[in-house]
């Protein structure tokens, strides 16, 4: 069997932490924040954690060897 490679994508957009969680960045700040409340701007910093469903996902079949 071949070995699984890690998705270029993947590890530019998603970290692990030490636990094994999943952080990516907040969705919808890419553009368009002129539309946005300052409210969602502020509360919309940093990074998130995914929950269990969409992390194991994302572990599964695009960070396999992390």
């Amino acid at each position: 069997m071949p070995k699984m490679k890690t998705k270029s994508s993947a590890k530019k957009r998603f970290k692990l932490t030490a636990s094994g969680k999943v952080k990516a960045g907040q969705a919808g700040k890419r553009h368009g924040m002129i539309k946005r409340s300052n409210t969602f701007l502020r509360n919309s910093r940093g990074m998130v954690i995914l929950c269990a469903a969409d992390a194991k996902k994302i572990i599964k079949q695009y960070l396999p060897n992390s």
